[in-house]
């Protein structure tokens, strides 16, 4: 059985969350926000997991369907936990000041919240091997801590649109923009889940949803980089 350090796991596990912090805050090429404001958001990130986890444990009381809290509850609960935080407390700093900036905040509050949820799974996967671990710490740096990025584009550029939009559209931008990330992230969970038992799943996975999302995350990064040119 390989043995690893516990500290070795604890970076490794927080490693693609900070790696993709540094990616997303490098994409704002023409004007990068204040790295204290992105650590905030990152930490912010961090703190509503908890909220986030509890809500979704009560809910979990209520109903005892795995599939319906993966693919509706979560989504739901998540996505909108992570955007609270973003339109609490950044939307109206100063700092907030062309779309780009939505999509950077957004990203890293997501992987805040990614990044915590990635030492849970990671170390309760250690409880059972070293290896489960190791191949959690892979899967998920792979797929499931940028997907929360990718979601979290989504409506980060609808609110960095609405904020310079005229108010009476701004409700609709930011609504739109949130249902789609919670589609997508219910989309991501099902064919997660139903990838062990259907290769077809995986194969929509692998070669559909997740190349999808890239492009639609640099699509809005381009036209948010556009505005700002």
């Amino acid at each position: 059985m390989v043995q690893i350090d516990l500290l070795v796991l604890f970076t490794l596990a927080l490693g693609p969350g900070i790696f993709w912090v540094w990616y997303f805050y490098h994409r704002d090429r023409y004007d990068p926000e204040p790295a204290y404001l992105v650590l905030r958001m990152f930490l912010l990130g961090i703190a509503v997991t908890f909220p986030v986890a509890f809500i979704e444990g009560v809910v979990g009381i209520l109903i005892a369907s795995p599939l319906v809290l993966a693919v509706i509850v979560a989504p739901i609960v998540e996505e909108y936990g992570k955007y609270f935080v973003v339109r609490k407390g950044i939307y109206r700093d100063r700092e907030f000041d062309e779309p780009m900036d939505g999509i950077v905040y957004a990203a890293s509050a997501a992987l805040g919240f990614a990044s915590l949820e990635n030492l849970i799974y990671v170390f309760s996967a250690y409880t059972l091997s070293p290896e489960a671990a190791v191949g959690t710490i892979v899967v998920r740096a792979l797929f499931s801590v940028p997907a929360h990025a990718l979601f979290a584009c989504i409506w980060g550029y609808a609110l960095g649109r609405a904020k310079f939009a005229p108010p009476e559209q701004r409700r609709g931008i930011v609504a739109r923009g949130l249902v789609v990330a919670m589609v997508l992230h219910a989309l991501f969970n099902f064919l997660l889940i139903t990838a062990e038992v259907y290769a077809l799943a995986m194969l929509v996975f692998i070669l559909v949803l997740i190349p999808g999302m890239w492009l639609l995350a640099n699509r809005n990064i381009g036209r948010a980089l556009g505005r700002e040119r």
